[in-house]
């Protein structure tokens, strides 16, 4: 079943994200500040639209694909935005990684507006979403949730409803956990594999199926041990959500030793100017000076 879908935010997630939807039927209406990101959807099908507002006006559901809750609430409630241009009823599906109370008071702002909200944070990638093989974890109206699969079940492989608004978030924060921490083990193991004279790309084979297997170790040892960094996703985003999970755990008093150590390991990266740079890109810190990168 096909759908009007205006896609807001038209980087590397939501060119992917607007190139599948494309590609499963929906008709997609795009809007991004960068004209060259809005045209790069236009040439697969997609129709260009001058503003998130404009975008909104034809759609019945309206993803958001964005960096930060300041821009999430801009693109929403701001001039020329979402709010402006979507009918009562419309369902905002917002795909960006936020803190939880943000979440809750943007739902809180929208249905004071006639607007459904669901917050549906992913896992996955472009890759998995080009695929239609997102996990993504919802929160919001369980009602909202079931309808919007007509859409979701073209992006995702898992979609799962996590409870009322923010516990998509939520529960995203406790992915990046997971992610993040499983990311500094593959890059310390690799660096100890190298140094005692083992392979390193062979593990991920030679793991596959056992309890240490994880998605990151498959896709990632190989590129740690290669130093690729070519960019799937980096590591100022994973800091972005590493504070966002110790903000959390402030508020819950819950004890995060391993998070905060990673989390100061990735601040350091970051402050050594290597925030834009690919997870694999850890490696740096754990060859040390000998090759002129953070130790």
């Amino acid at each position: 079943m096909s759908h009007q879908v205006a896609l807001i935010g038209a980087g590397v997630m939501g060119n992917a994200i607007g190139t599948r939807l494309i590609e499963t039927g929906h008709h997609l209406h795009v809007f991004d500040l960068d004209k060259s990101k809005i045209d790069a959807l236009v040439s697969k099908g997609g129709h260009a639209a001058d503003s998130a507002s404009a975008a909104a006006e034809a759609a019945e559901y309206v993803i958001l694909s964005l960096n930060s809750a300041a821009i999430v609430r801009a693109a929403v409630s701001g001039d020329a935005g979402v709010a402006e241009g979507a009918k009562p009823g419309t369902t905002i599906i917002d795909m960006s990684s936020i803190d939880p109370p943000a979440t809750r008071s943007l739902a809180q702002d929208a249905s004071a507006k006639g607007l459904n909200w669901l917050d549906c944070p992913l896992s996955g990638g472009a890759p998995k979403a080009l695929t239609g093989e997102l996990t993504v974890m919802a929160g919001g109206d369980e009602k909202q949730f079931e309808a919007s699969k007509t859409v979701m079940d073209d992006l995702c492989g898992n979609y799962t409803l996590m409870g009322p608004s923010g516990a998509g978030q939520t529960t995203k924060l406790i992915n990046q956990v997971l992610c993040a921490l499983n990311f500094m083990a593959v890059a310390e193991a690799t660096r100890l594999a190298q140094d005692a004279g083992v392979d390193a790309a062979k593990i991920p084979m030679a793991l596959r199926g056992g309890r240490a297997d994880s998605a990151i170790l498959q896709e990632y040892m190989g590129k740690m041990a290669d130093r690729d960094y070519t960019p799937t996703g980096r590591i100022d985003n994973m800091v972005k959500d590493l504070n966002g999970a110790q903000d959390l755990a402030r508020l819950t008093h819950t004890a995060m030793p391993l998070t905060a150590a990673c989390a100061e390991i990735h601040r350091l990266l970051t402050g050594a100017g290597l925030g834009g740079a690919d997870n694999a890109a850890l490696m740096k810190y754990f060859d040390g000076p000998e090759t002129g990168e953070p130790a």
